[in-house]
């Protein structure tokens, strides 16, 4: 079934930029909500060209929905084009606005600019890496690095040890949620061959990455406590459900009966709450 708007992967994003504007705050730069608000709309907008763009470029013999008939499914290719290329084209606009405003130092352009690459090698061929085993890997990269860089250096101008500390160990659990993902479709994928980072990798090398991923998340963490930032011990209140996350994915590696809703809640809380409850604590200091 087609997501047209693909609204969690808008929501993370929004969070993930969230997080990256706060901590110039707690670093002692003013909050400049003009850069902010624009910064945010021009994110978003990227996000959800690229979500419209993977779909606009499926392969033909997948449906973009149940029943279709071909004049349907080429019309909501032409609209989400359409759509998706007045996203991207918005995206590069508020971009030019914040340069006129001069609030656009080149590390911002350099990662916005990096964000728009993202977005096009993603979903359009022939490089299309959705079709080529990275497209995970590309998505937890724009939506847990990119993103929250690009609200971090819009407020900063520049980087900062924090803020890699930071979105290093949120890529992975980024990662190991959209690998999470293609566990609960893998049967459809292996029916329309889609070109996943699990079918790349099997299960056999997948499960143990997904584990690694999640344990070089929280020992970065650690790191981050040992490096003066002890007020993020906040990041830990996710870790009962990270090892959840293992515990779950293990059993069914091994032959276990599958709760995909339970897995799948748990791998999105494990990112999602670590994201919101990091920003949270730098709102509040």
């Amino acid at each position: 079934m087609l997501k047209l708007t693909r609204p969690l992967h808008l929501l993370l994003s929004a969070l993930t930029y969230t997080l990256g504007a706060s901590i110039p705050a707690y670093l002692g730069k003013p909050f400049q909500p003009l850069s902010f608000s624009l910064g945010l709309a021009g994110v978003l907008l990227a996000q959800l060209s690229m979500s419209l763009l993977a779909e606009v470029f499926r392969p033909h013999n997948e449906p973009l929905v149940e029943n279709e008939t071909p004049q349907q499914k080429e019309a909501l290719r032409n609209n989400m084009l359409y759509i998706s290329i007045a996203a991207l084209s918005s995206s590069a606009f508020i971009v030019y606005l914040l340069y006129i405003n001069q609030v656009l130092a080149l590390p911002s352009f350099i990662l916005y600019f990096l964000s728009f690459i993202l977005v096009l090698d993603y979903a359009i061929p022939p490089i299309r890496l959705l079709d080529r085993g990275f497209g995970e890997l590309t998505l937890a990269a724009h939506i847990a690095y990119v993103i929250p860089s690009i609200g971090f250096l819009l407020q900063a101008k520049d980087n900062h040890r924090l803020l890699i500390v930071l979105v290093i160990p949120l890529t992975a659990l980024a990662l190991a949620y959209f690998l999470i993902v293609n566990f609960t479709t893998f049967s459809s994928d292996q029916k329309y061959q889609r070109a996943t980072l699990l079918r790349l990798l099997t299960w056999e090398r997948a499960v143990p990455l997904h584990h690694s991923l999640i344990l070089f998340a929280y020992v970065i963490f650690a790191i981050t406590l040992l490096l003066g930032f002890s007020f993020l011990w906040t990041a830990f209140l996710t870790l009962p459900f990270a090892l959840l996350q293992i515990t779950l994915l293990r059993n069914i590696s091994l032959g276990g009966k599958p709760n995909w809703v339970l897995l799948s809640a748990t791998a999105l809380a494990v990112f999602g709450l670590t994201t919101y409850f990091i920003t949270l604590t730098f709102w509040l200091r």
